[in-house]
């Protein structure tokens, strides 16, 4: 993580979700995401016939963690709604200078 992120995340009053370089905590988070879909996606709904199948049934979980998901630290709705109100916010800040 370089510095220069590091003090954007301080400024911003975000903690990052990641470990530093070589610990034991640095992709713990993407391996335990990783491992419950092929725990309860791929193993459970294969034998699989192909590589397409096995992509977008990857991306059921994916889009629930976004679409549908309702977070409480942010208003309880989903993150991908968050996002777009983020946005249409910078926007109007854009257009109101």
């Amino acid at each position: 993580m370089t510095i220069r992120y590091t003090e954007r995340l301080a400024e911003a009053g975000i903690e990052p979700s990641v470990g530093s370089v070589g610990d034991s905590y640095d992709n713990a988070l993407a391996e335990s995401v990783i491992g419950l879909v092929k725990t309860e996606v791929i193993r459970r709904r294969g034998p699989w016939r192909g590589l397409e199948g096995v992509e977008f049934a990857t991306l059921e979980p994916v889009d629930w963690l976004n679409n549908r998901r309702l977070l409480e630290p942010i208003g309880n709705i989903p993150p991908a709604e968050a996002e777009a109100r983020y946005y249409a916010a910078q926007e109007t800040t854009a257009l109101a200078a």
